[in-house]
């Protein structure tokens, strides 16, 4: 158990920037161990964010409220999947090739598909989480933020890293995950699901699902085809486009 609390951190401080107390004696595996709780600390992102959109609906509106939280989980995760999603477009849209894509990606300079990619997904976002009444969108935020990180965590496991292993910002990241880890990873989602499921009904759980898992099956094909693999890149780019699609289940049903 202590083990397991301490790859929770480290899951915490690679997603991101909350004030945490600095580990001893630091082992590199437990990066690639941590990416089984990556769900816990999206479920934590998306907790602190419904948190700050409650008060925020009630003073100003939910377009405001939506706008904050959104700016909010931007904030305490340093953009981290964001910039995965811009160069992520900025690589296929740009790059013909695979070794040009991941050239692409590599460069910190912001392109056109980039710019496009991250905007649209920001103004999605936003107007999906205002078009909810606040409770929904509450929890919304919750379970798209934690849902999304499972995504992720699934395409570790169905594919190959796709990138130059050697020049991985995370090397440890760039390993595959068995059937297993996803398990324990999925597990991160029964809490919430018990919890804030009564909320919904079945069918906008089934469609946000389906919405979800149809975006994570077309990133895996999407990334096989162009690159052979995941990157890490590639991963921010479904997560992004996982959380829209969990709102885009939830509101469509509305």
């Amino acid at each position: 158990m202590r083990h397991e609390l301490t790859l929770l951190l480290v899951a915490t401080q690679f997603l991101t920037r909350l004030p945490l107390p600095a580990l001893t004696h630091f082992n590199p595996d437990w990066l690639h161990q941590s990416s089984r709780h990556f769900p816990a600390v999206g479920l934590l992102v998306g907790a602190l964010s419904a948190l700050i959109y409650w008060p925020a609906q009630l003073v100003f509106g939910p377009l405001p409220a939506a706008v904050m939280a959104t700016a909010f989980s931007i904030y305490i995760t340093g953009a981290f999947h964001e910039d995965g999603l811009a160069d992520t477009c900025d690589g296929l849209g740009g790059g013909l090739t695979k070794e040009r894509a991941l050239t692409i990606m590599k460069d910190s300079r912001l392109g056109t598909f980039g710019t496009l990619g991250l905007v649209l997904a920001l103004l999605l976002k936003i107007a999906l989480l205002a078009s909810l009444n606040p409770a929904l969108a509450m929890t919304a935020l919750v379970l798209a933020h934690g849902g999304s990180r499972l995504a992720c965590i699934s395409l570790i496991t169905l594919l190959p890293y796709g990138g130059d292993v050697e020049h991985a910002k995370a090397k440890p990241m760039a390993q595959q995950l068995t059937p297993f880890q996803w398990g324990l990873a999925s597990l991160w989602l029964l809490p919430p699901l018990w919890w804030l499921g009564p909320q919904l009904s079945h069918v906008q759980l089934l469609l946000a699902g389906l919405l979800a898992v149809a975006t994570t099956a077309y990133m895996h094909r999407l990334l096989k085809r162009r690159l052979g693999g995941y990157t890490g890149d590639g991963l921010g780019a479904t997560q992004q486009l996982a959380e829209i699609a969990i709102y885009a289940g939830l509101a469509a049903w509305l």
